[in-house]
Protein backbone atom coordinates (compact mmCIF):
# COMPACT_ATOMS: atom_id res chain seq x y z
CA UNK A 1 0.00 0.00 0.00
CA UNK A 2 1.29 3.37 -0.46
CA UNK A 3 0.98 4.97 2.76
CA UNK A 4 3.45 1.90 3.77
CA UNK A 5 5.79 2.65 1.28
CA UNK A 6 5.52 6.33 2.26
CA UNK A 7 6.25 5.70 5.85
CA UNK A 8 9.01 3.54 5.02
CA UNK A 9 10.54 6.49 3.58
CA UNK A 10 10.20 8.45 6.14
CA UNK A 11 12.00 6.48 8.68
CA UNK A 12 15.06 7.36 6.56
CA UNK A 13 14.11 11.16 6.40
CA UNK A 14 14.05 11.00 10.31
CA UNK A 15 17.73 9.37 10.56
CA UNK A 16 18.79 12.32 8.09
CA UNK A 17 17.35 14.60 10.53
CA UNK A 18 19.40 13.15 13.32
CA UNK A 19 22.58 13.18 11.47
CA UNK A 20 22.17 16.87 10.78
CA UNK A 21 21.45 17.43 14.32
CA UNK A 22 25.00 15.17 15.39
CA UNK A 23 26.96 17.61 12.82
CA UNK A 24 25.46 20.16 14.32
CA UNK A 25 26.49 19.31 17.71
CA UNK A 26 30.01 17.96 16.29
CA UNK A 27 31.15 20.89 13.95
CA UNK A 28 28.92 23.91 15.67
CA UNK A 29 27.62 25.36 12.78
CA UNK A 30 23.65 26.86 12.92
CA UNK A 31 22.95 25.87 9.29
CA UNK A 32 23.12 22.05 10.11
CA UNK A 33 20.79 22.47 12.41
CA UNK A 34 18.61 24.33 10.08
CA UNK A 35 18.82 21.58 7.79
CA UNK A 36 18.15 19.38 10.73
CA UNK A 37 14.96 21.35 11.56
CA UNK A 38 13.51 21.61 8.39
CA UNK A 39 13.91 17.86 7.79
CA UNK A 40 12.26 16.95 10.60
CA UNK A 41 9.15 18.90 9.60
CA UNK A 42 9.50 17.43 6.16
CA UNK A 43 9.31 14.50 7.75
CA UNK A 44 6.77 15.28 10.11
CA UNK A 45 3.88 16.37 7.42
CA UNK A 46 4.94 13.36 5.34
CA UNK A 47 4.30 10.84 8.01
CA UNK A 48 1.20 13.26 8.70
CA UNK A 49 -0.38 12.61 4.72
CA UNK A 50 0.91 8.89 4.95
CA UNK A 51 -1.49 8.29 8.51
CA UNK A 52 -4.53 10.15 6.81
CA UNK A 53 -3.99 8.42 3.71
CA UNK A 54 -3.76 5.04 5.66
CA UNK A 55 -7.28 6.43 7.48
CA UNK A 56 -8.68 7.16 3.94
CA UNK A 57 -7.78 3.61 2.84
CA UNK A 58 -9.02 1.71 5.51
CA UNK A 59 -12.82 3.29 4.08
CA UNK A 60 -12.25 2.58 0.70
CA UNK A 61 -11.71 -0.89 1.75
CA UNK A 62 -15.36 -1.03 4.17
CA UNK A 63 -13.72 -1.39 7.22
CA UNK A 64 -13.32 2.58 8.44
CA UNK A 65 -11.16 3.14 11.33
CA UNK A 66 -8.93 5.73 12.85
CA UNK A 67 -5.21 3.85 12.20
CA UNK A 68 -4.54 2.94 15.61
CA UNK A 69 -5.67 -0.39 15.85
CA UNK A 70 -2.51 -2.44 16.27
CA UNK A 71 1.27 -2.60 17.01
CA UNK A 72 2.56 -1.25 13.37
CA UNK A 73 -0.22 1.99 13.59
CA UNK A 74 0.53 2.64 17.28
CA UNK A 75 4.25 2.56 16.09
CA UNK A 76 3.84 5.36 13.59
CA UNK A 77 1.34 7.36 15.89
CA UNK A 78 3.98 7.12 18.48
CA UNK A 79 6.81 8.42 16.15
CA UNK A 80 4.69 11.28 15.10
CA UNK A 81 3.85 12.64 18.02
CA UNK A 82 7.05 12.52 19.83
CA UNK A 83 8.68 14.42 16.40
CA UNK A 84 5.12 17.01 17.28
CA UNK A 85 5.98 17.52 20.65
CA UNK A 86 9.79 17.94 19.63
CA UNK A 87 9.30 20.16 17.31
CA UNK A 88 6.96 22.58 19.70
CA UNK A 89 9.73 22.26 22.39
CA UNK A 90 12.02 23.31 20.32
CA UNK A 91 10.34 26.50 18.89
CA UNK A 92 9.74 27.40 22.60
CA UNK A 93 13.62 26.99 23.64
CA UNK A 94 15.27 28.08 20.50
CA UNK A 95 17.58 24.87 21.16
CA UNK A 96 18.18 22.20 18.59
CA UNK A 97 20.40 20.19 20.64
CA UNK A 98 17.61 18.05 21.97
CA UNK A 99 17.13 16.52 18.42
CA UNK A 100 20.15 14.96 18.87
CA UNK A 101 18.73 12.59 21.60
CA UNK A 102 15.10 12.68 20.40
CA UNK A 103 14.69 12.56 16.29
CA UNK A 104 16.65 8.25 17.07
CA UNK A 105 13.58 7.39 19.31
CA UNK A 106 11.36 8.66 16.11
CA UNK A 107 13.63 6.63 13.92
CA UNK A 108 13.57 3.47 16.16
CA UNK A 109 9.72 3.22 16.36
CA UNK A 110 9.26 3.59 12.56
CA UNK A 111 12.35 1.15 11.62
CA UNK A 112 10.55 -1.00 14.06
CA UNK A 113 7.33 -0.70 12.30
CA UNK A 114 8.38 -0.86 8.33
CA UNK A 115 11.02 -2.98 9.02
CA UNK A 116 10.37 -6.01 11.33
CA UNK A 117 9.08 -9.06 10.14
CA UNK A 118 7.28 -9.62 13.12
CA UNK A 119 4.72 -7.15 12.40
CA UNK A 120 1.42 -6.88 10.33
CA UNK A 121 0.85 -3.48 8.24
CA UNK A 122 -2.07 -4.48 6.29
CA UNK A 123 -5.19 -2.53 7.15
CA UNK A 124 -7.73 -4.85 9.08
CA UNK A 125 -10.90 -5.18 10.95
CA UNK A 126 -11.25 -3.72 14.02
CA UNK A 127 -11.23 -6.81 16.70
CA UNK A 128 -15.04 -6.11 18.95
CA UNK A 129 -13.03 -4.77 21.37
CA UNK A 130 -11.75 -1.86 19.71
CA UNK A 131 -15.25 -0.94 18.09
CA UNK A 132 -16.08 2.41 20.45
CA UNK A 133 -15.76 5.52 19.99
CA UNK A 134 -13.64 5.78 23.06
CA UNK A 135 -10.79 4.62 21.00
CA UNK A 136 -9.44 7.43 19.34
CA UNK A 137 -9.40 9.58 22.67
CA UNK A 138 -7.86 6.92 24.59
CA UNK A 139 -5.09 6.57 21.80
CA UNK A 140 -4.41 10.20 21.37
CA UNK A 141 -3.72 10.72 25.07
CA UNK A 142 -2.06 7.55 26.20
CA UNK A 143 0.49 7.96 22.94
CA UNK A 144 1.04 11.97 23.88
CA UNK A 145 1.69 10.83 27.39
CA UNK A 146 3.74 8.07 26.28
CA UNK A 147 5.79 11.02 23.46
CA UNK A 148 6.57 13.46 26.78
CA UNK A 149 7.84 10.59 28.96
CA UNK A 150 10.18 9.96 25.50
CA UNK A 151 11.31 14.05 25.36
CA UNK A 152 12.18 13.63 29.24
CA UNK A 153 13.77 10.58 29.07
CA UNK A 154 15.78 12.64 26.64
CA UNK A 155 16.24 15.40 28.63
CA UNK A 156 17.19 13.24 31.74
CA UNK A 157 19.93 12.26 29.55
CA UNK A 158 21.28 15.35 28.49
CA UNK A 159 21.33 16.32 32.18
CA UNK A 160 23.25 13.26 33.12
CA UNK A 161 25.67 14.03 30.33
CA UNK A 162 25.81 17.98 30.76
CA UNK A 163 27.19 17.37 34.50
CA UNK A 164 29.43 15.07 34.15
CA UNK A 165 31.66 17.73 32.94
CA UNK A 166 33.93 19.27 35.06
CA UNK A 167 32.59 22.59 36.47
CA UNK A 168 36.39 24.89 35.32
CA UNK A 169 35.95 23.28 31.37
CA UNK A 170 34.11 24.50 28.84
CA UNK A 171 33.14 21.43 27.95
CA UNK A 172 34.32 18.61 24.83
CA UNK A 173 32.93 19.33 21.45
CA UNK A 174 29.85 17.51 21.89
CA UNK A 175 28.72 18.89 25.41
CA UNK A 176 29.29 22.60 24.78
CA UNK A 177 26.05 23.62 22.77
CA UNK A 178 24.17 21.85 25.91
CA UNK A 179 22.05 23.89 28.27
CA UNK A 180 22.45 24.54 31.07
CA UNK A 181 21.62 21.80 33.47
CA UNK A 182 19.11 24.10 35.12
CA UNK A 183 17.47 24.96 32.40
CA UNK A 184 17.35 21.10 31.47
CA UNK A 185 15.95 19.98 35.07
CA UNK A 186 13.12 22.50 34.97
CA UNK A 187 12.45 21.59 31.35
CA UNK A 188 12.10 18.16 32.24
CA UNK A 189 9.77 18.73 35.30
CA UNK A 190 7.50 20.59 33.20
CA UNK A 191 7.59 18.07 30.51
CA UNK A 192 7.11 14.83 32.86
CA UNK A 193 3.72 17.73 33.78
CA UNK A 194 2.40 17.58 30.65
CA UNK A 195 3.23 13.84 30.24
CA UNK A 196 1.63 12.93 33.33
CA UNK A 197 -1.86 14.53 32.39
CA UNK A 198 -1.85 13.23 29.16
CA UNK A 199 -1.57 9.76 30.52
CA UNK A 200 -4.44 10.25 33.48
CA UNK A 201 -6.71 11.12 30.59
CA UNK A 202 -5.61 8.09 29.16
CA UNK A 203 -6.14 5.88 32.18
CA UNK A 204 -9.46 7.50 32.56
CA UNK A 205 -10.91 7.25 28.84
CA UNK A 206 -9.07 3.49 29.08
CA UNK A 207 -11.23 2.29 32.48
CA UNK A 208 -14.30 4.16 30.29
CA UNK A 209 -13.79 2.28 27.35
CA UNK A 210 -13.40 -1.23 29.64
CA UNK A 211 -16.35 -0.72 31.15
CA UNK A 212 -18.39 -0.61 27.54
CA UNK A 213 -15.88 -3.44 26.07
CA UNK A 214 -15.72 -5.68 29.04
CA UNK A 215 -18.17 -4.59 31.78
CA UNK A 216 -16.01 -3.52 34.29
CA UNK A 217 -13.85 -0.53 34.84
CA UNK A 218 -10.53 -2.24 35.75
CA UNK A 219 -9.49 -5.64 36.08
CA UNK A 220 -6.22 -5.84 36.37
CA UNK A 221 -4.91 -6.88 33.13
CA UNK A 222 -1.21 -6.65 32.73
CA UNK A 223 -1.13 -3.77 30.32
CA UNK A 224 -3.50 -1.81 32.84
CA UNK A 225 -1.06 -3.05 35.66
CA UNK A 226 1.85 -1.74 34.09
CA UNK A 227 -0.14 1.35 32.75
CA UNK A 228 -0.55 2.18 36.93
CA UNK A 229 3.05 1.47 37.76
CA UNK A 230 4.14 3.54 35.14
CA UNK A 231 1.59 6.05 36.35
CA UNK A 232 2.61 6.00 39.99
CA UNK A 233 6.78 6.57 38.92
CA UNK A 234 5.87 9.88 37.13
CA UNK A 235 3.57 10.78 40.01
CA UNK A 236 6.24 10.21 42.58
CA UNK A 237 8.57 12.04 40.38
CA UNK A 238 5.87 15.19 40.36
CA UNK A 239 5.62 14.40 44.42
CA UNK A 240 9.51 14.22 45.03
CA UNK A 241 9.95 17.19 42.85
CA UNK A 242 7.20 19.71 44.23
CA UNK A 243 6.95 18.18 48.05
CA UNK A 244 10.46 17.24 48.64
CA UNK A 245 12.57 19.51 46.57
CA UNK A 246 14.50 17.31 44.59
CA UNK A 247 16.21 18.26 41.42
CA UNK A 248 18.93 17.27 38.92
CA UNK A 249 20.12 13.72 39.03
CA UNK A 250 17.94 11.61 41.29
CA UNK A 251 14.73 13.17 39.24
CA UNK A 252 16.87 12.31 36.46
CA UNK A 253 17.33 8.70 37.39
CA UNK A 254 13.34 8.82 38.01
CA UNK A 255 12.66 9.57 34.75
CA UNK A 256 15.01 7.35 33.07
CA UNK A 257 13.29 4.60 35.12
CA UNK A 258 9.86 5.51 34.27
CA UNK A 259 10.96 5.69 29.83
CA UNK A 260 11.96 2.14 31.43
CA UNK A 261 8.38 1.58 32.92
CA UNK A 262 6.57 3.07 29.02
CA UNK A 263 8.62 0.78 26.90
CA UNK A 264 7.23 -2.55 29.19
CA UNK A 265 3.91 -1.05 28.91
CA UNK A 266 4.00 -0.33 26.13
CA UNK A 267 6.35 -3.58 24.36
CA UNK A 268 6.58 -6.34 27.05
CA UNK A 269 3.62 -6.48 28.21
CA UNK A 270 2.43 -7.76 24.58
CA UNK A 271 3.62 -11.24 25.43
CA UNK A 272 1.55 -12.06 28.34
CA UNK A 273 -1.88 -12.96 28.36
CA UNK A 274 -4.41 -10.33 28.75
CA UNK A 275 -7.25 -8.45 27.29
CA UNK A 276 -4.94 -6.27 25.35
CA UNK A 277 -3.33 -9.30 23.52
CA UNK A 278 -4.79 -7.39 20.36
CA UNK A 279 -1.41 -5.20 20.59
CA UNK A 280 0.57 -8.45 19.24
CA UNK A 281 -0.85 -8.05 15.99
Amino acid sequence: MLNTTILSYITFVYFIAFFFYLCMMILGKPSLGKAATITCFGGFFGQAFAIGLRWYESYKMGIGHAPFSNLYESLIFFSWTIILLYLIVEWRTKNKTLGVFVSPLAFLALAYASFSPSIESRIEPLVPALKSNWLIAHVITCFFGYSAFGISFALSLMYLIKKRERQDEKGNFFTRLLPRPAALDELNYQIVAIGFLMLTLGIITGSVWAHSAWGSYWSWDPKETWSLITWLVYALVLHSRMVRGWRGRRIAMLCIIGFSCVLFTYFGVNYLAGLHSYAKS
